[in-house]
């Protein structure tokens, strides 16, 4: 059995695994809460991702052994990413567990969160990098932070109509519709490119986005924590 923690800017989510299958997972705002919880589990080896503490730091706060995940952890995919200590955590754990889910064949991960990233995993296993731009709420706070008349929208659900008849339509629907576009877009080139690869959405807004679903595209918005897992996983191993 397999604790996997992913500690982020606002929220701590953690995850029990028994090898490749998730046995249950939580959310939580206060690592003092979290604690509380994990002392009541059973598990044999731990793998902690955090942007908010240091290994040390977290050394401090838990009564029981961890790995911690870092640019010098062990992977089970090749990274031949040009600068691999500026690659975010988040980014290459995403990768690894849409690699697993796909059954290690080509994939492509999509990540919706406050940015949107493109992780793509080749044949060989090869993690080659991807893309980064602005997710669904940045786009929305740019137009209203760089314009003096544009006013900052909601993006609570997706518009009816591409054309929107006001100004505030007319951004939903230019931000919606921009970001669905290039997802559809990204997608195609790669599908083109390699017919058999298999995508994965997740993040934040990953389930507005679940019309996208096809035989070859899946939403499963907890794909860190697969990836957490089979980081975990190869170096127990």
């Amino acid at each position: 059995m397999n604790l996997v923690i992913d500690i982020g800017n606002t929220r701590i989510k953690s995850a029990l695994f028994e090898v490749d299958d998730l046995i249950e997972e939580h959310f939580f705002e206060e690592f003092d809460t979290a604690l509380t919880f994990w002392e009541t589990l059973d598990f044999e080896a731990c793998l902690i991702s955090s942007v908010r503490y240091s290994e040390e730091e977290i050394a401090k706060k838990l009564f029981f052994p961890f790995q911690y995940l870092n640019h010098s952890t062990i992977l089970p995919i090749l990274n031949h990413y040009g600068t691999p200590k500026t690659l975010g955590l988040d980014r290459i754990a995403a990768a690894v567990g849409a690699w697993q889910l796909a059954g290690r064949n080509p994939v492509l991960a999509i990540d919706l969160g406050s940015c949107i990233t493109f992780e793509f995993v080749d044949e060989s296993a090869t993690y080659r990098g991807g893309a980064i731009s602005p997710g669904l709420q940045m786009r929305a706070k740019a137009m209203n932070s760089f314009t003096a008349r544009l006013p900052l929208v909601e993006l609570d659900q997706k518009p009816e109509n591409p054309t929107g008849d006001s100004t505030i339509t007319c951004m939903q629907a230019g931000i919606w519709f921009g970001v669905e576009y290039e997802l559809k877009g990204q997608i195609e080139t790669y599908r083109l490119k390699i017919p058999e690869i298999k995508v994965y959405i997740c993040g934040g807004d990953s389930l507005s986005f679940e019309s996208l679903v096809k035989d070859h595209i899946f939403v499963v918005p907890n794909l860190v924590l697969h990836g957490l897992n089979c980081i975990l996983n190869h170096n127990v191993e």
